[in-house]
């Protein structure tokens, strides 16, 4: 056969050289051609392979640390049970050199301290055990005779004696197939230990006992050293950790906070459990009481395992002492009753998240660490884990951890509520809901309470789930995802309905009042919101329905024929860019019914379709972004009697009795403005806002005392504003924080000139009370552009207004100096004057809200 060769690939053309360039003979070779092509694929490989490379490179860092503990745990132990110590002993050391003592005394006076104390508990302790042992014989004959019971009960006649000499019999005919059963032969061999010198028996006790005393001193040095160098260790800390020296702060704080706050609790838990045990063993007669209190209080500070061995020596004790069975009984009934308790009541109550370690990640933990370090390893597995709980929280290579060792959720509410839809664990997801529901409602929920809870799981749970399955729509759901979505999410509304159901008072009301129609604008999730929209609003007292879409499939007419009596229609649009869409549908219903008012609910808009003249091109009245703004405009929009202007907030029942507590209490004198002047200064730089201010709700004036602002007129300090005027008036109404994150967007607020005239687009406003929790007034902060606070922050305006009312409350009672008049608040301006004060510095921001 004769032998073929392929044929040569053809040369592509090249492209001449340019002039002046000297021709390249290799140009048009075949391997240059190839070589770029070649070479793209080489690249996308190696690029593929990086993430396998990384978690390479990961698990050979981990393996390299692991080794690194377990082979250097004769330095490590030491250390970390000195960092152990030091931080139970820090804050004695802190306090004591905040009384006036140098760090270098504060230190030994807290070391020796606690060396002498525990050297007088371990001689108590030595004590009891010595006075045990000699009374250990005393007991010999109950052991005796008890043992010899239960040995004589173990060997009778048993339900099962039939059946093991059957499994004897089966066993020997196996082991002997013959039929004979070969005589054992055993041979006995006893061993005699060797007698050691007394030189050689003090070298044995020797090495037994330096290891724990070389180690002892070793931590005792350390921790004399970590308490004199503090704030060294803790600056080299912070330059280790990165240049970022806000994260690595907020990292040991958080760190020394939680390890501090879980010593605390767990010295209480095991003091709460040592005390009782000490007391009823007492009480039960078992011999040394209290030192097997103290017993069990230590051992508890090894997880899982220390009350079980705890447990042993009073029960051996009880089983030893008495000649019946009484004690042994109590004794096991004590200490089975102190663990229920300790672990079902006082360890939940006390403990709570102290450590955000989940119960799992702990126990997987104690295994890890008893792993590497042995018994001190399975004392330390939790402070340990605690530290790189902090770790992964704040350094993003190590965000993993954080996500397998913590207690908190990892996805949000609204993407488990997506993602137990999308699995059809429909059951789960309505449990969910209900439960976001029930936390923010109180025991006796009114219902008002009841449409302000539902309003925010919509708000905050169901919508931005309906948001994040609009986003998965077409990349990456299937058609099965879609179908158990909208299906489980029906289930779901309908579950809400049932369980939060209008009341029949509200009903009877409602039927007297505008009609409000709800109705998606084309998609499935446009109806389903739809539904939540005309739910909220039921409860908010409209007469409220809905529908799928607005407009048939033909784009023709309403799906509804009998919407004639509806006066406000709520158009639901998740698609982020709705105009056109809109426009078609507002221009063919208002074909039909020309007086029809539209609402635009709008989820999924970009800001700038949000501008104030966006509804009028669109050919709506109102644009919404929230279940809650939409209810406050429907109210705006059919009140019987619309008026412009503020709203003022309603005015509880017990407003006669507020007021009365506020003159009564003292923060009206005004020898307190210069401290609510500094705490406003400092909320102001905290948040970062151009506004702050304390707003003290007299009866129908609100006190401003201390601020900063002053009116354009004659530049003086304004002493307030009228309470009609004042968002703080519905702080104070509802005694609870209040957010407005935009303030252009609430139709309570929307209309106030002296908001409008200032250009304020967010509050935030929490409540100050006095010693007997009547709220007196509100603390708040002001900025000129929308804006959210979190939960933290909104913790912290919290802790510096109980800050500022304990300042108050302090003051009110110091009586004033035998020479100073009696000072009367300020009298508020009336009349036009009044309004006119209650304006802004040019350039500053508003005087008062």
């Amino acid at each position: 056969m004769p032998e073929t060769f392929p044929d040569p690939a053809p040369l592509r053309p090249q492209p001449a050289p340019a002039q002046g360039e000297a021709a390249d003979p290799g140009r048009n070779r075949p391997e240059a051609q190839d070589r770029g092509p070649v070479e793209a694929p080489v690249f996308a490989q190696l690029a593929s392979m990086l993430p396998a490379l990384r978690v390479l490179i990961g698990l050979l860092i981990a393996a390299l640390v692991i080794s690194g503990l377990f082979f250097g745990r004769e330095l490590l132990v030491p250390l970390a049970l000195a960092l152990l110590l030091g931080f139970l002993l820090d804050p004695a050391v802190s306090r004591l050199k905040r009384w006036g003592l140098s760090r270098m005394a504060a230190t030994l006076l807290v070391v020796t301290i606690t060396l002498g104390a525990l050297g007088g508990m371990g001689a108590y302790l030595g004590n009891q055990v010595s006075q045990l042992s000699a009374d250990l014989p005393t007991y010999q004959n109950t052991i005796r005779t008890k043992l010899r019971d239960l040995r004589k009960f173990a060997s009778g006649p048993s339900v099962w004696d039939g059946a093991r000499k059957t499994y004897d019999t089966v066993e020997r005919e196996i082991a002997s197939p013959g039929g004979r059963t070969p005589a054992p032969r055993v041979q006995k061999v006893e061993i005699q230990p060797v007698e050691l010198k007394p030189m050689a028996q003090f070298t044995a006790w020797l090495d037994r006992v330096s290891e724990p005393v070389l180690m002892a001193g070793i931590v005792l040095l350390f921790v004399v050293l970590i308490l004199l160098d503090r704030d060294d260790l803790r600056d080299r800390l912070l330059r280790l950790m990165g240049g970022n020296l806000h994260l690595a702060t907020n990292a040991l704080d958080e760190a020394s906070e939680r390890i501090g706050r879980y010593l605390r609790m767990q010295f209480i838990v095991n003091a709460s459990y040592g005390i009782p045990m000490a007391a009823g063993l007492w009480f039960i007669g078992v011999p040394g009481a209290i030192l097997w209190g103290v017993v069990a209080a230590i051992m508890r500070f090894v997880p899982y395992v220390g009350p079980m061995v705890s447990a042993v020596f009073p029960l051996a004790l009880a089983f030893a002492v008495d000649p019946g069975w009484n004690m042994f009984l109590w004794t096991l009934c004590l200490i089975l009753l102190l663990e229920l308790i300790s672990n079902n009541v006082v360890e939940p109550w006390l403990y709570g998240a102290s450590t955000g370690l989940s119960t799992l990640s702990i126990i997987v933990a104690a295994t890890f660490w008893t792993a590497l370090w042995g018994p001190v390893g399975l004392i330390l597995s939790t402070p340990l884990t605690v530290c790189l709980l902090v770790l992964g929280r704040y350094l993003p290579a190590l965000k993993f951890i954080e996500v397998l060792l913590g207690n908190a959720p990892v996805l949000d509410a609204p993407r488990r509520l997506y993602q137990r839809l999308l699995g059809g664990d429909v059951e789960e997801a309505i449990e969910l809901c209900t439960d976001a529901v029930d936390v923010l409602l109180p025991a006796r929920p009114t219902a008002a309470q009841v449409s302000d809870g539902v309003t925010r799981l919509y708000d905050e749970v169901v919508m931005p789930a309906l948001r994040v399955a609009t986003s998965h729509h077409t990349d990456a759901a299937t058609a099965a995802h879609r179908l158990r979505l909208a299906q489980g999410m029906e289930l779901l509304l309908a579950e809400l309905a049932e369980q939060y159901p209008v009341r029949a008072s509200a009903d009877a009301d409602a039927a007297l009042r505008p009609r409000v129609h709800c109705v998606g604008a084309r998609w499935e999730v446009d109806a389903l919101a739809a539904a939540a929209m005309a739910h909220a609003l039921a409860l908010g007292g409209h007469a409220a329905s809905h529908s799928a879409h607005a407009l048939s499939a033909r784009m023709q007419a309403p799906d509804d024929a009998s919407w004639g009596d509806v006066e406000l229609l709520c158009l639901s649009v998740f698609t982020p860019q709705p105009q056109a869409q809109v426009r078609q549908i507002c221009r063919r219903l208002h074909r039909r019914w020309p007086g029809l008012r539209i609402v635009l609910a709008l989820w999924n808009a970009p800001p700038a379709l949000l501008a104030e003249s966006a509804a009028a091109q669109l050919g709506v009245q109102a644009l919404t972004t929230s279940v809650r703004e939409l209810r406050l405009r429907a109210d705006a929009m059919l009140a019987s009697s619309p008026h412009a202007g503020p709203r003022a907030a309603p005015v509880g029942e017990d407003d006669v009795a507020r007021v009365a507590a506020l003159n009564a209490s003292g923060w009206l004198d005004a020898n307190h403005t210069g401290a609510i002047h500094d705490m406003v200064v400092h909320a102001a730089n905290a948040f970062h806002v151009p506004f702050a201010q304390v707003s003290l709700v007299d009866a129908d004036w609100v006190h401003t005392p201390g601020t900063l602002l002053t009116s354009p007129g004659d530049g003086t300090h304004s002493g307030g504003l009228e309470r009609a005027l004042s968002i703080c008036s519905y702080v104070v109404h509802g005694a609870s924080d209040l957010q407005v994150e935009d303030i252009a967007r609430d139709p309570r607020f929307a209309d106030n000139p002296l908001l409008q005239s200032a250009r304020l687009r967010f509050y935030a406003g929490v409540p100050l009370r006095d010693r007997h929790g009547m709220v007196l007034g509100s603390f708040c902060i002001m900025d000129t552009v929308p804006r959210s606070l979190a939960a933290n922050e909104f913790a912290l305006l919290n802790d510096m207004a109980r800050q500022l009312q304990a300042t108050l409350s302090r003051s009110a009672e110091v009586p004033p100096p035998p020479d100073a008049g009696p000072s009367a608040p300020a009298a508020p301006a009336a009349g036009p004057a009044a309004d006119s004060a209650a304006l802004i510095v040019p350039g500053a921001g508003p005087a008062m809200v």
